[in-house]
């Protein structure tokens, strides 16, 4: 079953022009974030990030990152989406800084749904005309809405 990014971005979790020195403090600001809505510790959430990085980057390629993990003290899925302003060095396996970052974090006991929650959001920051638009979008409302909209530039 596809998942869907309305299920789990809501509209307060867009960070737009995120300032971060490098990877490492980008991973932080970003579990700071997404501790403040899913009340895990954001240390906790910080080394999970930083296990799955040591595994290889979660860097995709032109300018997205798609940092992710799972956690048993988690009861849904959660997303946190940011636009990164300079962008940072990611490692991503095109060599290319980061600027659109997305955080997924599912429970450990979904691995079907962190599986398509991931396919969800590949597809759509895979799109250019998307990432076109979240790099020159105004405000975290327009932002979301591209973010969410299947319809738009499917």
């Amino acid at each position: 079953m596809a998942s869907s990014i309305i299920n789990f971005l809501s509209p307060n979790a867009v960070i737009l022009d995120l300032r971060a020195a490098n990877k490492q403090s980008l991973l932080h600001a970003l579990s700071e974030q997404a501790s403040a809505s899913t009340k895990l510790p954001a240390e906790t959430i910080f080394a999970e990030l930083s296990k799955r990085e040591n595994l290889g980057s979660t860097g995709m390629g032109e300018g997205v990152a798609i940092p992710h993990a799972t956690y048993s003290g988690l009861s849904t899925t959660f997303g946190l989406v940011a636009r990164v302003k300079p962008p940072v060095d990611f490692e991503a396996i095109d060599g290319k800084p980061v600027d659109l970052v997305f955080l997924l974090l599912t429970p450990a006991s979904g691995e079907k749904t962190h599986l398509n929650a991931l396919a969800a959001i590949s597809r759509r920051l895979r799109n250019r005309e998307i990432t076109e638009k979240l790099r020159t979008s105004a405000d975290a409302a327009a932002f979301y809405n591209l973010m969410v909209d299947e319809k738009r530039c499917a």
